[in-house]
């Protein structure tokens, strides 16, 4: 299995279907401890899971509507231990789409997302 395929099945299948199920717990599981979540005007470092569970709980009411979601995985670097993910989300039901980078990191538990960061769509 190639590495885009990888992170694709076993990190954003997974993590979609979480963020669909609006499961902070799920989503939650896919961050690791530290993490850094930063978006414009607003930076995060994640010292405990339940920030990272509090974050997307807040953030549920603009998915609301969303029914589907479209997941385009790009790997754009890789190394033994990390992965660079531009990520393109397309949501189907109202949410606006967006694209983000996501540095995975390889854990016990397999891999998981220790920094998020808002990319340009385009």
């Amino acid at each position: 299995m190639d590495e885009n395929s990888e992170v694709h099945t076993q990190f954003f299948d997974a993590y979609a279907r979480a963020l669909l199920d609006r499961d902070a717990a799920a989503i939650t599981d896919h961050y690791a401890v530290p993490a850094l979540i930063e978006f414009p005007g607003q930076r995060m470092l994640v010292t405990d899971a339940e920030q990272t569970k509090s974050f997307f709980e807040s953030a549920f009411e603009q998915y609301e509507k969303v029914t589907d979601v479209d997941v385009v995985v790009t790997v754009a670097a890789s190394t033994g231990h990390s992965i660079w993910a531009d990520v393109t989300w397309k949501y189907q039901g109202g949410a606006p789409d967006e694209r983000n980078m996501y540095q995975l990191v390889r854990t016990d538990a397999g891999w998981k997302n220790a920094v998020l960061t808002p990319l340009e769509l385009g």
